[in-house]
């Protein structure tokens, strides 16, 4: 049995879910089968395990507040002949907890222990809290 693994990803030029919502509407952010998907120049090497019900969980100005779940994993041929992973992703965007996260560069694993709640439906229109008193919250144990 595979341990399921989540990726979390930087979602540069977006502010909030809403932001990552509008440009996923947007033909270029989706692959041929019109479902979104994020190509990136990195295949994962624990593709099984994501594979398995793991999500990519995106950070906003250094804030986690958003998942969606893989689908699959797509060769993307570039016009540079080079091979890219097209992370294929569900429609659906889900909500989590805020969670305060430093800045990176491309995508790392997340382990299921690690990966902020998801938000109940009754808070999912709920504003983020600026990072600064997220992280003093968090750093009291108040969130």
């Amino acid at each position: 049995m595979t341990d399921v693994v989540h990726l979390i990803k930087l979602c540069v030029g977006a502010e909030k879910p809403e932001d990552l919502a509008a440009w996923q509407r947007d033909p270029r952010a989706l692959g041929p089968d019109g479902q979104p998907r994020h190509v990136t120049r990195m295949w994962p090497k624990r593709a099984e395990a994501l594979l398995a019900g793991g999500s990519l969980y995106w950070v906003f100005k250094g804030t986690v507040l958003a998942r969606q779940r893989i689908l699959r994993l797509d060769e993307v041929p570039g016009a540079d002949g080079i091979v890219r992973c097209g992370i294929v992703l569900d429609r659906a965007i889900i909500r989590t907890a805020s969670a305060v996260k430093r800045p990176f560069q491309g995508w790392r694993y997340l382990a299921v222990k690690d990966a902020p709640p998801d938000l109940p439906k009754a808070r999912v229109g709920d504003d983020a809290l600026p990072p600064a008193l997220d992280a003093a919250l968090a750093d009291l144990g108040l969130r």
